[in-house]
């Protein structure tokens, strides 16, 4: 009985169009946040269980909101433009070895030319941002072939950009500043005098991050670019008919997905792993942003922060169950459940509910706003 809309009237188009037409949703989103900006930082420092230690901050807490991140940049290519892309990993690899190389100095030696180009290092800020726009720029070049091709022949493109960019960044010793091992270090985190050292400041960081981004791949996709992305994916052909130019929708969509990408992929290397190598934006990172996007909801900013749950939360989950029933297993078997309920899932999900969590989540507020009549 607490989720009605009855007595809410829109008296004006704004009301008509809000992100929110219920307030009850509304109300909800608003106590979300003030729980995660002011509730989560007090029981940290007030250290209230679960926020005792720093292992839900570092470990779950952190990975969740810059996967979310990452998979709403996948969602606004692969769910609302219908472009299956298999390379998202190269694209949060350009923005993080952007963002190192803007934050640590460039200098581009030109002997043959008889001079050299040297940026000094600059801000923590800056530089993830510029990563981002990076990022985006090698975004819009990898889908040019999008005009020509889509289906699997798009997905097998950005496959070799996933793998052409792997071996770049470990051939190539310019991006990690020649160190011997081929391993970098992320430089401080100063932002305008805020030095973000402790865990809670590192969440904090990416929340902000993350509430921005969301908010923008929001309105992004409600306005006049959205409905193009989404007739696009829904049918190209009447699209362009209509008077869409599929050249602008498509290569706009490349480049919002590949800066929210190389946004998430600058925060992964700086904010929570600190020091990298190529190898943490392997294939298999592309691979897990798709699942999250698959298992969360197709077409759904919700569905990213779902599906992100789901996949960080699994795991724990059964390393923490088996023990606790008194079924102990082995490291091994709990992997290939992993890779087993993963795939299970994600079939289970193809057939019966296409559009994922999100769509059930929907469901069963439809099903509120009724309750307790069934029509």
């Amino acid at each position: 009985m607490l989720y009605r809309e009855t007595g809410q009237f829109k008296t004006d188009y704004a009301a008509d169009m809000a992100i929110f037409p219920i307030r009850q949703d509304k109300l909800t989103l608003i106590l979300l946040l003030l729980f995660a900006f002011v509730g989560v930082p007090v029981l940290s420092h007030l250290h209230i269980w679960p926020f005792g230690q720093d292992y839900l901050l570092r470990a779950i807490l952190l990975p969740f909101l810059i996967l979310s991140l990452a998979a709403i940049g996948v969602n606004i290519l692969v769910g609302y433009c219908g472009q299956i892309s298999l390379g998202s990993g190269a694209f949060m690899a350009i923005g993080a070895y952007s963002a190192y190389k803007l934050g640590t100095g460039v200098h581009i030696p030109l002997a043959w030319l008889g001079f050299d180009i040297s940026i000094p290092a600059l801000p923590v800020l800056p530089s993830i941002l510029l990563g981002g726009f990076v990022s985006a720029f090698v975004g819009i070049l990898f889908g040019i072939p999008s005009l020509r091709i889509k289906g699997l022949y798009l997905a097998v493109a950005t496959l070799a950009a996933q793998f052409f960019f792997d071996w770049v960044f470990l051939r190539v010793p310019w991006f990690t500043n020649y160190a011997p091992s081929g391993s970098v270090n992320a430089p401080q985190l100063n932002f305008l005098g805020w030095v973000v050292d402790t865990p809670i400041e590192r969440y904090l960081l990416c929340l902000m991050f993350v509430t921005v981004f969301a908010l923008l791949a929001k309105n992004l996709v409600r306005g006049n670019i959205g409905r193009q992305w989404m007739a696009i994916r829904d049918m190209d052909i009447a699209a362009e008919l209509m008077g869409i130019r599929p050249l602008y929708a498509k290569l706009t969509a490349f480049a919002v997905s590949s800066f929210i990408v190389g946004v998430a992929g600058a925060l992964w290397a700086f904010v929570y792993l600190g020091s990298w190598e190529p190898l943490a934006f392997s294939i298999d990172r592309s691979l897990q942003l798709l699942f999250i996007v698959i298992i969360g909801g197709l077409g759904s900013i919700l569905g990213c922060f779902l599906g992100a749950g789901f996949i960080l939360m699994l795991p724990i989950f059964l390393n923490q169950a088996p023990a606790a029933i008194g079924l102990p297993l082995s490291t091994e078997t709990i992997t290939h459940l992993e890779f087993i309920i993963f795939g299970s899932m994600i079939c289970y999900l193809l057939i019966k509910e296409p559009h994922g969590f999100a769509r059930l989540v929907s469901l069963g507020k439809e099903k509120l706003r009724l309750w307790p009549y069934p029509y």
